[in-house]
């Protein structure tokens, strides 16, 4: 272990007033004061008295303050993925959250239904996949960044030295950010890795993915769009496809996406599809210099960037990707080349192949920016000098498709610098690997998806097989149907979980106030409806004019019924009650 590594294997001991974690093979110890909640590190020197309990566990991920009081949280469980770079990447399965108070007597029934609320939601965080995490790598950093870094930069903690943009779990780990904590303080990130060892022509190489997904803006799909004043969009995730010879040859290549820069909203109202709108109530100047922020801290971090935007040319994805286009106009930053593509126009009628157009239009941009190279003799011999930043609407299922040609484009050329392909080689020649590449890339996609939208990504047939099918296209339909309830009636409750689990919003009580009538009257005048229609049809022997009258006049409630609840769709909806 080095000097910057963190413990992996630990044992936590309670007592009625403290907590004791001992690093397994370590003289340190943790102790936490339960009443205080203060923690300090000391030497352990067999001061741990007899324990109420024991518990092994795999990593300290920070603690959080609810009504009861603090909540120390802790990996139980983890699957060990793979090797990067030498080091050992695992995905987290299991957390446990541990109360600092000894009991809940001093809450009211109401305070303690409340608690009960924010303990689920901090576990619906946890159980969204998936967490992953290292004790001696930097999974919040990409390879090229990671390079040539200064010598103090490796004595730092993970912690300190990592990109606080993916971070996943640095507010719960405000407690322990001191540097006496740092072989304790274990950083998460959030999104997607895959990693693969792999054969071509006899010749071993791993190549893996690691999507990294932003903190900053994080939420759900209807309620986190656009940008903010800051610079920072919705659904902002960093890709990275690594390359790695058994000889120690190395290839990196990064892409990004997020939500289109401008401040615009798509509010739930029970519609299958709201209407997409242009925040009338931002200032012009505003609207600008958040764009402009969102560019500047991309050119600072990546380079130039290719904007590709996938989003239809008319109607209002078209007004918004019109407003978008006039912006980067106005602002002609020199970092920014913008590059639409109306996906759904060129790809009507399952014309997937057209999609080689976009790619053989950016080509030449992706070979400019080239991508992070290093020989296993140290030679550096290339850097990425720039990124594609791709969008659609919500950035996944478009999104993923091009996203995954890109990074099939940029593997061909790297294994045929490595020597594992032949110049005239494809790579699409060797099936077996293909399919592995398609079915990680949808895989990719629909966790990515299954996020910030709560289904797994459409069009992922494609991706899989390299053709649309109408199974496929089934497929689609059912998520579609599957997202259209949950960011209706559960992604109010999801945004205020990662609100609270990212620090965001605060604990209140009570958590909510009651329901407007309308909430319980229409849908209770809906159902009696339904129920006195059906008992029309079915129980009558034989029909009559009374009998028709009735249906007409249930049937009449049932259709008045559901366009004022549509009408009033707003108050339906399952909306964010912490922010």
């Amino acid at each position: 272990m080095t000097s910057a590594d963190v413990y992996n294997d630990m044992i936590i001991y309670i007592t009625p007033e403290k907590f004791y974690i001992e690093p397994k093979g370590s003289d340190e110890l943790l102790l936490i004061d339960r009443a205080s909640e203060v923690p300090t590190v000391q030497r352990n020197s067999g001061q741990i008295p007899a324990a109420n309990s024991r518990k092994d566990f795999c990593g300290l991920l920070g603690s959080i303050s609810l009504l009861s009081g603090r909540y120390l949280i802790i990996a139980t469980q983890r699957d060990l993925l793979g090797y990067i770079a030498g080091h050992s990447i695992w995905k987290l399965v299991k957390v446990e959250l541990l109360p600092y108070s000894r009991s809940l007597l001093h809450l009211s029934a109401e305070k303690m239904s409340d608690n009960n609320i924010y303990l689920s939601m901090v576990e619906n965080v946890f159980s969204t996949p998936s967490f992953y995490f290292s004790y001696s790598y930097d999974l919040t950093h990409s390879i090229q960044r990671l390079h040539d870094i200064s010598p103090e930069f490796w004595q730092l903690s993970l912690l300190e030295r990592a990109d606080n943009r993916f971070v996943w779990n640095g507010y719960l780990l405000e407690q322990f950010r001191a540097s006496l904590f740092k072989k304790f303080s274990l950083p998460i990130i959030h999104g997607f890795v895959s990693i693969n060892n792999c054969v071509i022509n006899g010749q071993s190489f791993t190549w893996a993915i690691v999507s990294r997904r932003s903190i900053h803006r994080a939420g759900t799909r209807w309620f986190k769009r656009g940008v903010d004043l800051d610079g920072n969009v919705a659904n902002f995730v960093e890709t990275e496809q690594i390359v790695e010879t058994i000889d120690g040859d190395r290839a990196s290549f990064v892409q990004i996406r997020g939500s289109i820069p401008l401040f615009w909203y798509q509010k739930p109202d029970l519609r299958y599809k709201p209407p997409i709108t242009l925040d009338p109530t931002v200032d012009p100047q505003d609207q600008q210099s958040a764009c402009l922020r969102h560019i500047e801290s991309l050119a600072e971090i990546y380079g130039r960037q290719v904007v590709m935007d996938l989003v239809d040319q008319v109607g209002s994805e078209g007004r918004l990707e019109r407003a978008f286009k006039d912006l980067l106009g106005a602002l002609s930053h020199p970092s920014v080349r913008y590059e639409p593509f109306d996906f759904h126009a060129e790809c009507r009628k399952m014309q997937w192949h057209r999609l080689s157009i976009l790619i053989d239009r950016v080509a030449l941009d992706q070979d400019e920016m080239g991508f992070f190279l290093r020989f296993r003799d140290g030679t550096l011999s290339s850097l990425q000098e720039g990124v594609f930043r791709t969008n659609c609407i919500d950035c996944l299922d478009r999104t993923n498709v091009v996203q995954s040609m890109l990074a099939h484009r940029n593997l061909e050329i790297v294994l045929k610098k490595f020597g594992i392909l032949s110049f005239e080689e494809k790579l699409e020649h060797h099936h077996s690997f293909e399919s592995l590449f398609k079915y990680i890339w949808a895989d990719h996609a629909d966790l990515i998806s299954t996020q910030y939208s709560g289904t797994g990504a459409l069009k992922t047939d494609f991706t899989r097989t390299g053709k649309r099918t109408k199974l496929g296209v089934l497929q689609d339909g059912i998520n579609s149907l599957i997202r259209y309830y949950k960011n209706n009636f559960n992604d109010g409750y999801r945004q205020d979980s990662i609100d609270l689990f990212l620090g965001n919003a605060k604990v209140i009580s009570p958590l909510s106030p009651p329901p407007g009538w309308r909430y319980i009257t229409f849908p209770s005048v809906l159902l009696f409806a339904m129920a006195m229609f059906v008992a029309s049809v079915v129980f009558p022997s034989e029909y009559s004019t009374e009998c028709l009258l009735y249906l007409m006049f249930w049937g009449g409630m049932m259709v008045a019924t559901a366009y004022y609840i549509f009408q009033y769709g707003v108050e339906f909806v399952d909306k964010p009650k912490l922010t």
